[in-house]
C-alpha cells in the first residue's frame, strides 16, 4: 500500500485563517489531494482565534506562529488548543557565551545582509549556525542581551558608514533590532519531521523549511505566487520608512530570496511571468515549473442576474481592500464611466478591514468624487459562485498578481473582464475575453468598463470564450493531478538519495581503510 507523504505546508497571513488568492489555493491542494497529510504552519501578526475555512481530513495538524505577539518567542499556538509550550527554556546562557560563540554568528549575519552581493553559500551558512546555536540557548535571552544590542549597533554603523544617507537614529536601529528578533524568530521553534516542505512565498517564512532541511535533508517545494521580492520592493518603497529602514528590508528580503531558490529543489510557478524575477534572484532555471491555478468549473457556473440587478449596469469585483488591489484606481474608473453611464454600479466583495487605513481612504475619495451610490464597498460574499452573476462584467485593477482565481472565477462563470497587465493576467485573460489595460491608468479602464456595458453582443461572446477557455485549460482536475505528480517526483527523488548517499559513505569508508 503507497504510504502518503507528509507536508510541511507553510503559510504567512493566508490558510487557514484568512482569505485571498494563496488561501482558495491552499484549500483546494488540502481539500483534494490524494496520498498526502498535511501539516499547516500558519504565520500570523497575531494569534489567531478561528480557522475561516471547514479543514478536510487530510490536514492532520495546524501550528500557529503570532510573529508579532507579546507572546515569548518559544510559545506558540496550536490550532483548537491551548497554549503550550512547544519547545522548553534553553540551558541559561551567560555572557562568556553570547560573547564567544553567538556574537561572531551574529556579525556574520549583519555583514551577510547588508554585502552588496549575497554569498548565498555563506549565508545560508549563517543561518544554519544560528539554527545550531538556537538548538542550545534560549532565543529571548541571546537577542534581548544587551552585549547583542551594542553588537548590532557597532556593526551597523560599520556597513552605513560609507553609504550617502548613513544618518540612522536610535529609533531606526530599534525598529531594525525588532525586525531581525521577529524575522528570524521561527528559527527557535521544532517542528515535526516531514517528507516535503513546501512553502508558499519566497521570503521570511522559510525558516521552518530550512530547519527541516538542516535536521533531516527534507526537500523543499516553493510555489511562487505574486513574486514576494516584487511585492516587497513596491511596498518598502512606497512606505514612509526612513533611507536606513527601508534598504535594510530591501537587503534582507533580497538576501532571503536568493536563499529560497538556492535551497529549493522545485520551483513552482503560478505563471511565466514570475520566472524572470526568479531568474534575477539566482533561481536554477532547471528547478523551475509552472503549474496553472485551476477552479471548479461546475461549481463556477453562467446563472442568470439577480432580479433585482436586472436593468442596472453592474460591475463586479472580489478583492481585499489594500494597496496592492489598488483600488483608488478602480474607483477613479467608477467616476470616469459615470459620466456616460450615470446609473453604473461597481459591487466590490472583499475584507474591508484588512488594511483599515487603507479602506478610510478609499471611501474618502468615493465621497470626493460623489460615486457614493455607484460605487459600493460591499464586504464579505459567502458564496463566490454567485458573486460574479451579479455583473455585466468583472474588473481587477491590481498593481501585482500571481494568477488571480478572481479572473478564473469570473471568466468560468461566463463573465468578461476589464482586468490590469499584471503578473499572469494575460497569460488567463486575452482580446477573446476581456480588456486589458495599463495598470494606474483609471481612464482607459473606465472606458473599456463603458464598452462592454454598451455592448451586449460583445459582452456576450466574450462571456462564452471565457468559459471555453476556462474548461479546455484551467480546471481544478488539471491542477490537482500535476501537484500530485510534483509530490511524488520529489518524494521518489528524496528516497534515491537516501539510499544512494549510504552506498558512496561505505565506499568511501572502506577506501579510507584499505589506504
Amino acid at each position: 500500500m503507497k504510504k502518503n507523504h507528509d507536508v510541511l505546508l507553510i503559510l504567512e497571513g493566508t490558510y487557514p485563517f484568512n482569505g485571498g488568492g494563496v488561501s482558495t489555493w491552499a484549500h483546494m491542494l488540502c481539500d483534494k489531494v490524494k496520498n498526502v497529510n498535511y501539516s499547516l504552519y500558519s504565520i500570523n501578526a497575531e494569534f489567531e482565534i478561528k480557522s475561516r475555512y471547514q479543514l478536510s481530513d487530510n490536514v492532520k495538524n495546524v501550528i500557529q506562529v503570532p510573529m508579532w505577539s507579546p507572546l515569548e518567542p518559544q510559545e506558540m499556538i496550536d490550532y483548537g488548543k491551548k497554549y503550550y509550550k512547544f519547545i522548553e527554556r534553553k540551558d541559561q546562557d551567560d555572557a562568556s557565551e553570547i560573547q564567544e560563540v553567538f556574537l561572531p554568528i551574529f556579525e556574520r549575519l549583519i555583514k551577510g545582509i547588508y554585502s552588496e552581493t549575497t554569498d548565498v553559500e555563506e549565508f545560508d551558512d549563517t543561518i544554519y549556525d544560528l539554527w545550531r546555536y538556537f538548538q542550545k540557548h534560549d532565543y529571548k535571552k541571546t537577542m534581548s542581551c544587551e552585549l547583542v544590542w551594542k553588537a548590532f549597533c557597532y556593526h551597523i554603523t560599520d556597513v552605513i558608514s560609507d553609504e550617502p544617507y548613513n544618518d540612522a537614529t536610535l529609533l531606526d536601529l530599534t525598529i531594525a533590532m525588532r525586525w531581525l528578533y521577529r524575522f528570524l524568530l521561527p528559527i527557535s521553534i521544532n517542528t515535526p519531521k516531514a517528507d516535503i516542505c513546501h512553502l508558499t512565498i519566497s521570503g521570511f517564512p522559510v525558516i521552518p523549511a530550512l530547519i527541516q532541511k538542516y535536521k533531516y535533508g527534507t526537500p523543499l517545494i516553493v510555489t511562487e505566487h505574486g513574486v514576494f521580492i516584487r511585492e516587497r520592493l513596491i511596498a518598502i518603497n512606497t512606505s514612509e520608512y526612513s533611507f536606513f529602514l527601508k534598504k535594510m528590508l530591501i537587503k534582507f528580503s533580497e538576501a532571503i530570496t536568493e536563499l529560497v531558490y538556492y535551497k529549493a529543489d522545485k520551483i513552482l510557478s503560478v505563471n511565466k511571468f514570475n520566472i524572470t524575477w526568479e531568474k534575477l534572484y539566482g533561481a536554477n532555471p532547471n528547478k523551475i515549473e509552472i503549474i496553472y491555478n485551476g477552479i471548479d468549473h461546475m461549481q463556477f457556473m453562467p446563472q442568470p442576474k439577480p432580479e433585482h440587478l436586472v436593468g442596472t449596469p453592474t460591475v463586479v469585483a472580489a478583492a481585499r481592500i489594500f494597496e496592492l488591489k489598488d483600488v483608488l484606481t478602480m474607483i477613479r474608473s467608477c467616476a470616469v464611466a459615470k459620466q456616460t453611464i450615470p446609473n453604473v454600479k461597481y459591487l466590490v466583495y472583499g475584507d474591508n478591514n484588512a488594511v483599515p487605513e487603507y479602506t478610510a481612504e478609499c471611501r474618502r475619495l468615493i465621497a470626493e468624487l460623489g460615486i457614493e451610490e455607484n460605487f459600493i464597498l460591499a464586504g464579505y460574499h459567502s458564496k463566490p459562485e454567485a458573486l460574479f452573476c451579479e455583473g455585466d462584467i468583472s474588473i481587477l485593477t491590481s498593481i501585482s498578481e500571481g494568477f488571480p482565481y478572481t479572473v478564473l472565477e469570473s471568466m468560468s462563470c461566463g463573465i468578461p473582464v476589464v482586468a490590469t497587465d499584471v503578473g499572469g493576467v494575460t497569460e488567463a485573460l486575452d482580446e477573446s475575453c476581456g480588456f486589458i489595460c495599463k495598470p494606474k491608468d483609471h481612464v482607459e479602464i473606465g472606458n473599456r468598463v463603458v464598452e462592454l456595458l454598451l455592448n451586449k453582443e460583445l459582452r456576450e461572446q466574450m462571456g462564452v470564450n471565457a468559459r471555453k477557455k476556462v474548461v479546455d485549460n484551467f480546471t481544478i482536475g488539471k491542477f490537482i493531478s500535476e501537484y500530485e505528480d510534483v509530490y511524488d517526483r520529489v518524494a521518489r527523488k528524496e528516497k534515491v538519495k537516501e539510499v544512494v548517499e549510504p552506498i558512496f559513505i561505505q565506499l568511501d569508508e572502506q577506501r579510507q581503510a584499505a589506504s
